[in-house]
């Protein structure tokens, strides 16, 4: 039986719309550098979803280590939290993962991972690490009023460095842009300058 005039039509069109391009030919070089442009942005954009995943975790610990009952926290305070809560963090993974392990068998890809996380981040401590400033009163304030889920928020806070191998300093590494920690910078700045204008008075 021939076909009808429909069906005709209809594989003409997909004839059409199934062209095959010469391997060597311009348009099939272009097919191709469009395909791995592509593929190439898929995989840029994971990256920084699993990029902002992570420093969104981090902020997330800080957010909720805040004490409802404090202002801030001293130094001190921060420094124990770090030693004791943040660094530690994957501890129980990292042993049920080594308990799970036969006799001579080679390490999980989890095990090598979380030892992997605390060799860097004791490391960045022991050098410096970059913090949310939780000892500064209006900065505490505001990360109060984050949603937990906007990176951009972030920016508006006062960040310090600390380090394990010098406890006592903590180093401002950005001053916050939002305008209540501008102000409460500036004041303070002045209280000191009054402060020290007195005592050279005296």
């Amino acid at each position: 039986m021939a076909p009808t005039q429909a069906g005709a039509k209809v594989k003409e069109k997909k004839e059409k719309n199934e062209k095959v391009f010469h391997p060597n030919s311009r348009k099939a070089g272009q097919i191709e550098r469009s395909q791995l442009r592509r593929s190439k942005l898929t995989g840029a954009a994971s990256k920084r979803l699993k990029h902002n995943g992570s420093e969104i975790d981090k902020f997330v610990f800080f957010f909720h280590s805040i004490p409802p009952e404090q202002e801030a926290m001293t130094l001190e305070e921060l420094h124990m939290l770090i030693k004791d809560v943040w660094l530690t963090r994957h501890d129980i993974e990292l042993e049920e993962e080594r308990a799970a392990r036969r006799k001579g068998r080679p390490k999980s890809a989890k095990e090598m991972k979380y030892e992997a996380i605390k060799i860097t981040e004791a490391e960045e401590y022991r050098t410096g690490l970059e913090v949310p400033d939780l000892t500064h009163p209006v900065n505490v304030e505001i990360f109060r009023r984050w949603d937990q889920r906007e990176l951009a928020f972030i920016q508006l806070l006062r960040f310090i460095r600390i380090s394990s191998e010098n406890p006592a300093a903590a180093v401002v590494s950005k001053p916050g842009k939002h305008m209540l920690i501008t102000l409460a910078t500036e004041r303070s700045s002045q209280d000191v300058e009054m402060a020290e204008s007195q005592h050279s008075s005296n």
